[in-house]
């Protein structure tokens, strides 16, 4: 794997990694959910990737005490690689090696269970006054061209924060996802964002059809002031869609409609359509998985 480097004048991007994982119960009592694997990599090198050839050059995340296997993951490990390197098999960890070379890595830990808004304010410090990306550990979103790579080329034009969005028709499906609403603009696939809504009611949907597809954003310092002052939402917690929500009352706003599929690996249905989404496409396993789709059938 090489890394095709899209000059931005952002460098730095948050990722939240702190949530407990319940859903995966008992396989992340010790495994952080993030580590568990699509295919031969685990969900969140599949992010640290599309950061990297985004053109981000350091990552922070943010997590909890039970995730100290992210930090090794992203380390070099000179031992490993040194046998492997004499059983010709190094090529398995070029990749790794490959993102060790042109990300730094840093890590701080969320005190407690307090929302995705919490735990990004977690990283103002390492981030300061600088435009940033985020995004959660737990979508992956296969693409041509990297999603945040996309919304980057909208942040240089408007120079203001962006939100990636999908388009939908199915109301019933949107009422499971956060709306968002706003005007287009001339530029194709993108909107003023006016108001962000949480799982709203199937006639108080976005009428452009935008949800939340996947937790991709490109901040600018203005999010720091909303988030300070965010009051508690859903379960007690603080979120970043509703310091979103406030931040598009104040100040430009843009969402657009990136290209490219999204997937949740959130849920362990999620995170088996997403196994088998790069089977299908990979050349070595796609022809047994089809067949072995077919007989079950």
């Amino acid at each position: 794997m090489s890394f095709d480097f899209f000059m931005s004048s952002i460098r730095k991007g948050v990722i939240t990694v702190a949530g407990l994982g319940t859903r995966f119960l008992p396989a992340t009592k010790a495994m952080p959910k993030e580590m568990l694997p699509v295919l031969d990599k685990p969900v969140v090198q599949y992010i640290v990737e599309e950061m990297a050839e985004s053109g981000i050059t350091e990552i922070i995340f943010v997590t909890s005490s039970q995730k100290r296997a992210i930090e090794d993951h992203f380390d070099r490990d000179y031992d490993l690689e040194y046998v492997l390197e004499k059983q010709g098999k190094l090529d398995l960890l070029k990749p790794l090696i490959l993102l060790s070379k042109t990300v730094r890595f840093f890590y701080t830990r969320q005190s407690a269970p307090l929302g995705n808004g919490h735990a990004l304010l977690c990283a103002r410090e390492f981030i300061g006054e600088e435009p940033f990306v985020f995004s959660d550990g737990d979508s992956i979103i296969d693409s041509s061209v990297p999603v945040i790579r996309q919304l980057l080329d909208i942040f240089q034009k408007r120079r203001a924060s962006v939100i990636g969005v999908q388009h939908i028709d199915n109301r019933d499906a949107m009422t499971r996802y956060g709306n968002v609403y706003g005007k287009p603009t001339q530029e194709p696939r993108t909107f003023r964002v006016e108001r962000l809504i949480e799982k709203p009611s199937k006639k108080n949907t976005s009428p452009h059809g935008l949800i939340i597809g996947g937790m991709r954003y490109v901040f600018t310092k203005d999010i720091w002031r909303y988030l300070e002052n965010q009051k508690a939402g859903r379960s007690g917690e603080i979120w970043v869609a509703d310091a979103a929500n406030s931040l598009a009352k104040h100040r430009p706003f843009f969402a657009y409609q990136y290209e490219g599929t999204y997937f949740d690996t959130g849920n362990t249905l999620g995170l088996l359509k997403t196994a088998l989404h790069f089977a299908l496409k990979g050349e070595d396993m796609s022809e047994e998985i089809r067949s072995m789709l077919a007989e079950s059938s």
